[in-house]
């Protein structure tokens, strides 16, 4: 099978995109690389540098670097680059060009990662001209055919990577061919064009030429329409390329990798981990914290939505950054230390905190600097030259120790189920980007963001949960689920009813199937599950910020809306400063639900606070459970991995400047025999004292290096 031909840790770069690095050098680089513990190099193979005129390929460039890394055994993923479009293609297929909101259509440039034309620079990963038109599909389906035709059963091949970044641009496509698709998936759906514009609010429509995919970004159920649609044409389009590559080569690893945009990004920008990673066997994440915040939670965040999205699949930091980033607008203003210039600890870090939150490879997204472009010196571990640095050492030192026989256990082992998790709605993400997008548009970020990093700060596994796999958890904190489905909401009633524990913040499925407010809230019968109804709603997220309240005593910020409640079944647990009622918990069927009527994920996102953290810490207590690993020291962050024998291993991240101390304790694992897997050397310092804790668990002193982490062994 694909994921057998893996290495035990794929460990490499990205490394050609035709122009760089200079073809002189490529003998040398692969067998610095190879000597250096590097296993996989991903390329780009560009439509636009291939077949430089109609059915004309130039493989030259590409069959080389095959040839070298099966010669220096360094495995191939080959990344098919097919939205960058050939100039004659280009001109020949006009008619086909991706248009923008605002009638203008994408043009055809020079990329910013390769120094090669025909790409739209679009901010997404679809090309200048629309798949939705036949002849450009075809001839898609043309270049990928010959793609895998020529490289099946090659011995450098690893496998292939179908979407770059998964993502698309928000404000396309309104191309004919697009237009025409949009109506018959209308059609498809509604089945008369009277049923339409009932659907729609507009009921003039005498032909289906009349209707038109909407330009405003608005909450209508037009727009939701526009979204889902855009959604099934990317990502049919995403497994056109699978089956097309699969039609040639039945048995080849296929990959693809995102930017760990789910949050905030999934409507919008159509960067759905969850529905990417379903379509592969491998699946990954670009996240580089020059361009993201080089906090602890940031760089956490990625790794750990790919690890949701993925679940269960093996999936690698397809894209760390090695070496620094220039004169780009995402750092300019930031300080030195923020990511603009990567040391040798910083990329140690990046490793090992992307393995302890449970990617089983990581490549670098470049293995030397591009010469050419406004990315020249970005990113590479090694020099402009292809000369070892610093950093190269330590990705080699990183690679090295992975790959080494007696790690094969370590990296076998999974991350365990979190202690909580925290709650993605699609549609709930969608109607705030139709609601607030030019006034309010980070509510819904900060809510998400927020309440991750509340758990995150008290040591505490938050895993997201998709609304569709409820049943993974059995403890959820809903952040901003401002609306529902009538779906959705049976399914959580359903889900609380059979035991389970749902925290959520407020306006819980306000929007109904298709936007529509209830006129009973909470909406859909969810006022049963929380024993309370809706007293009076306020939606000023512009000075949310303004809204205090407590919740047994502990005073907590605010954020976004507030709505208060009267309670039916439920018991009042909180009120807002001037007496209305903030909180209530209630018993539903087996389970037990906490409705708090503002969002303190968004007042812990901007103001932080300690009882803002503890209450976030609290509700695990509530729930009868106890954090998995807990730390003393907040400026750790460890994490609990087990094998399919029942073996365990704890990761522990500093990402500071400083060494720290701390004690942990362990639920349920005994480590009385706990060895040092990490640093190498061992240091003696570094596990300072193991016992025996209250019940069932383990104590551990340990002592982790600034910009290091520490990994144990841990036995039954």
């Amino acid at each position: 099978m694909p994921l057998d031909t893996l290495p035990q840790v794929p460990f490499g770069a990205v490394y050609f995109r035709k122009s760089n690095p200079p073809r002189e050098d490529w003998e040398c680089d692969y067998a610095t690389a190879a000597a250096d513990g590097l296993n996989v190099f991903r390329h780009w193979f560009m439509w636009s540098a291939i077949e430089r005129r109609p059915g004309v390929y130039d493989w030259d460039d590409y069959d080389r670097q095959m040839d070298l890394a099966a010669r220096h055994g360094i495995r191939t993923i080959i990344a098919e680059i097919s939205h960058a479009v050939p100039d004659w293609a280009y001109r020949r297929f006009a008619h086909a060009r991706q248009i923008r909101a605002d009638g203008r259509p994408l043009s055809s440039n020079m990329g910013v990662s390769a120094a090669t034309g025909g790409f739209a620079n679009n901010g997404g990963g679809a090309g200048a001209l629309s798949m939705n038109d036949a002849q450009v599909r075809e001839r898609v389906g043309a270049f990928l055919h010959a793609l895998a035709t020529r490289y099946k059963g090659h011995p450098g091949l690893l496998g292939y990577d179908v979407w770059n970044e998964v993502n698309y641009a928000s404000d396309v496509d309104y191309s004919p061919a697009m237009k025409a698709d949009f109506r018959l998936w209308l059609e498809a759906k509604y089945g008369s064009l009277d049923a339409l514009a009932e659907a729609w609010y507009r009921y003039s429509y005498a032909e289906w030429e009349d209707v038109d995919p909407p330009v405003e970004v608005a909450a209508y159920p037009q727009n939701l329409d526009w979204l889902a649609f855009k959604r099934e044409t990317y990502y049919g389009q995403m497994q056109f390329k699978i089956d097309t590559i699969r039609a040639v080569d039945a048995d080849c690893l296929i990959a693809a990798h995102g930017v760990g945009g789910a949050i905030p990004n999934m409507a919008a920008n159509g960067s759905d981990d969850w529905l990417a990673a379903s379509k592969v066997e491998l699946y990954g994440l670009t996240w580089v914290p020059s361009r993201r915040g080089f906090k602890p939670w940031q760089n956490f965040f990625g790794p750990d939505l790919t690890r949701a999205a993925s679940r269960g699949k093996p999936w690698w930091h397809a894209e760390r950054p090695g070496g620094p980033l220039w004169m780009q607008p995402q750092v300019v203003g930031r300080d030195k230390e923020d990511g603009r210039v990567m040391e040798p600890e910083d990329i140690r870090l990046l490793t090992m905190t992307s393995f302890a939150a449970g990617a089983t490879g990581v490549l670098n997204l470049r293995y030397r600097p591009l010469l050419d472009g406004p990315l020249f010196g970005a990113f590479g571990s090694y020099g402009m030259d292809g000369s070892r640095t610093p950093r190269s050492d330590m990705a080699s030192s990183l690679a090295k120790w992975a790959n080494a026989p007696e790690r094969r256990a370590l990296f076998a082992a999974r991350p365990v189920r979190g202690d909580v998790g925290l709650l993605v709605v699609p549609e709930a993400q969608a109607w705030d980007y139709l609601l607030n997008h030019d006034h309010c548009p980070s509510t819904y970020r900060d809510a998400m963001w927020g309440a991750y990093r509340a758990f995150f700060d008290s040591n505490i596994q938050a895993d997201w949960l998709h609304i569709d796999h409820l049943d993974d958890h059995d403890v959820i904190y809903a952040p901003y689920p401002i609306m529902l489905t009538a779906e959705h909401a049976g399914r959580l009633a359903r889900w609380v009813e059979a035991g389970g524990t749902l925290v959520s913040e407020a306006t819980p499925g306000y929007f109904g199937d298709r936007g529509k407010v209830g006129t009973r809230q909470p909406n859909n019968g969810l006022d049963a599950v929380f024993g309370a109804v809706e007293d009076e709603v306020e939606f000023m997220p512009d000075i949310g910020d303004r809204i205090r309240l407590e919740v047994d005593g502990r005073a907590i910020q605010g954020g976004g809306f507030l709505q208060s409640y009267r309670p039916t079944t439920g018991t009042v647990r909180g009120r807002f400063e001037d007496g209305r009622i903030a909180a209530v918990e209630n018993r539903f069927g087996r389970g037990r639900t906490l409705l708090v009527g503002t969002h303190p994920g968004i007042g812990y996102f901007h103001q932080g606070g300690e009882a803002n953290r503890a209450f976030f810490a609290a509700l695990l207590e509530e729930a009868g459970r106890r954090p998995q690993v807990a730390s003393s020291n907040p400026a750790l962050q460890a994490r609990l991995h087990r094998d399919a024998d029942g073996r365990s291993f704890l990761w522990v991240v500093n990402s500071t400047r400083e060494e720290q101390d701390a004690e942990l304790c362990l639920s349920g694992v005994d480590a009385s025999q706990a060895t040092v897997a990490w640093p190498l050397p061992v240091a003696q310092a570094s596990l300072l004292a193991c016992h025996a804790g209250a019940g069932s668990g383990a104590q551990l002193q340990v002592r982790v290096g600034a910009r290091d982490a520490l990994v144990l062994q841990l036995h039954r």
